[in-house]
Formats: C-alpha cells, sequence, structure tokens
C-alpha cells in the first residue's frame, strides 16, 4: 500500500517536473524569438536608414551639382558665337534685361526685389571676385531663378595673353558653380572689347559671347538722370532686344528708381520678359519652323 502511493507520488512529482522544464523551455524560447524579433528589427531599421541617408546624400548632390540645368543653357547653334540680339518676328514682342558688373551689397539686393515684385526673370553676367565677396547675393540670384552669366574675375580692359583670359574666364566660372551650383556659357566682355583674348577664348571655350543691342547708359562716366535712362530703354526697345543695365561697378542708385518705370513701360507696349536663353531658345525654334516648312515646300515640288 506505501509503496503504491510512493511510486503514485513519484509520477506526480515527475509529471509536474517536466511541465516546468517545458514551461522554461518555452519561455526561454518565446525571449529568444522576441530578442532575435527586437535587435533584428533594430538592425532593419539602422540599414533603412542608412539606406535613406545614402539616399538623401545623393539627392543633395544631384541638386547642388544638377547633371543638366535647362533653363541656364544655351541652344548649340549659338555656342562659341558673337550675339547682339536675338532675331524674332515682329509680333514676337519679347525683351531680356541683363545687368552687369554684380553682386553687390545693395542694388543687387534691391533690383530682386523689383524684379520679384513684377515676376520678372532676367541674366546677371557676374564678376568672379563680387561672387567671392557676396556669395550670399549671388545663391539669393541663383534661388529666385534668374540666369548667371561669366563676366571676368576681375573686369580687366587691356590685351591679355592665353593663360590671363583662361584665368579669368576659368577662375570666374569656378566660383559661380561652387557658389552656387550654375554651369553657365553664357559670356559678355567687360566694356564690350571683342579683341582683347577674352571673347577669343570665349568662343574656343564654347561660350555664346553675349553683347546688347541697346543701353540704359547708367555705366556712362555722367550717367543720365532716372528720366533719361527709362527714354533710353523705352526708345528703342524692338522684338529680340538684350537691355544692357549694371548691378555693380559703382552706384547703381538711379538704375534701381529707373527699373519700375522702365518695366511699366515696357508692358504698356506688350512686351514680356525672358532671360538670355529663353530668348536664344526662340530664335532656334523660329528658325527651325522655317527650315521644317522649306523641306516640306521643296518636297512638294
Amino acid at each position: 500500500m506505501f509503496n503504491r502511493k510512493l511510486s503514485s507520488l513519484l509520477k506526480l512529482l515527475t509529471i509536474t517536473l517536466v511541465v516546468s522544464v517545458s514551461s522554461v523551455g518555452i519561455s526561454l524560447l518565446a525571449g529568444t524569438t522576441k530578442l532575435d524579433h527586437l535587435f533584428g528589427s533594430q538592425k532593419l531599421k539602422g540599414e533603412n536608414a542608412k539606406t535613406s541617408s545614402r539616399r538623401a546624400m545623393s539627392a543633395d548632390a544631384q541638386s547642388i551639382t544638377p547633371a543638366t540645368d535647362q533653363m541656364n543653357e544655351v541652344p548649340k547653334p549659338f555656342q562659341g558665337t558673337i550675339i547682339y540680339q536675338a532675331k524674332l518676328k515682329g509680333n514676337e514682342k519679347v525683351i531680356a534685361l541683363t545687368f552687369d558688373d554684380g553682386p553687390g551689397p545693395k542694388n543687387t539686393v534691391q533690383i530682386l526685389e523689383i524684379l520679384k515684385k513684377n515676376n520678372i526673370k532676367a541674366t546677371f553676367f557676374m564678376i568672379g571676385e563680387m561672387v567671392k565677396y557676396f556669395p550670399k547675393i549671388a545663391q539669393q540670384v541663383a534661388a529666385d531663378g534668374h540666369v548667371i552669366g561669366n563676366h571676368t574675375w576681375h573686369h580687366w580692359y587691356f590685351q591679355m595673353d592665353g593663360a590671363t583670359a583662361a584665368s579669368e574666364i576659368d577662375r570666374t566660372a569656378d566660383i559661380i558653380y561652387k557658389t552656387t551650383g550654375k554651369k553657365t556659357t553664357l559670356f559678355r566682355p567687360p566694356g564690350g572689347f571683342l579683341n582683347n583674348g577674352l571673347a577669343q577664348y570665349a568662343r574656343n571655350e564654347k561660350y555664346a559671347v553675349m553683347m546688347w543691342s541697346e543701353e540704359s547708359g547708367d555705366a556712362e562716366r555722367r550717367s543720365p538722370q532716372v528720366p533719361m535712362l527709362v527714354k533710353n530703354v523705352l526708345k528703342y526697345a524692338k522684338p529680340g532686344a538684350i537691355v544692357l543695365m549694371h548691378d555693380g561697378g559703382g552706384n547703381r542708385s538711379r538704375s534701381v528708381k529707373a527699373l519700375p518705370e522702365m518695366i511699366s513701360g515696357l508692358k504698356a507696349q506688350g512686351y514680356r520678359f525672358v532671360t538670355i536663353p529663353e530668348l536664344l531658345e526662340m530664335q532656334a525654334q523660329e528658325e527651325k519652323a522655317v527650315t521644317a516648312a522649306s523641306t516640306v515646300g521643296t518636297n512638294h515640288q
């Protein structure tokens, strides 16, 4: 009798021990699974974070160094040429405002405010040395959607050898790119001098050498008063015109005061405002249309 009770008690203890051990095993297994899930998730999150970081860095790099910048590109037919104005039909009442010798700490900012208020995009030919001194303003020009052109490092006029001309243009192109992320194939020679080595180097490098078809006169030794600056622009406005003005190189307060009246006067004449690349693209499209029409006419003969 005693032996049967003892045997039953031993069986009960064995079952209890097995169940307990099994429960511990299940708990340990569950704990391990939870830990694997936890650390596995953290690892996955870490990998996703690294991937996201790489993607973000890649996106940032692309935003700083875009592969192509359509707004600043010049159509290939115009690269390496000298241009005074766009050749457009008489009913294409578009005009390009350009500003030289900046960026400057006061006048450029004021001009940007006027352009923004009127929803106008212009083209700024910048001096490399000025970009170095006022990088934030150069960045603001780019951020506002305006086009930037190369106007040499020092704004020298004298005759230059190839190495000096290359340095003047290449250094400016480099600082414009490093400061604003913009590459440009637009070049304007200081003073409009075409025979001192600069224009030749620019043409060899496939820049479009941009002159002008009319000017306000704000860079003359004795700058006209505001009414005359306005009159100079309005009187000679024509489709495809390129207007020369200045936002640097001296006190341009008269240019700033004249600009709103110039804009309103040109608008009253039916003009709208475009950048240099847009202007040249319009000419390129018109020339393509003429070529296509003549080809069709020839085929039908």
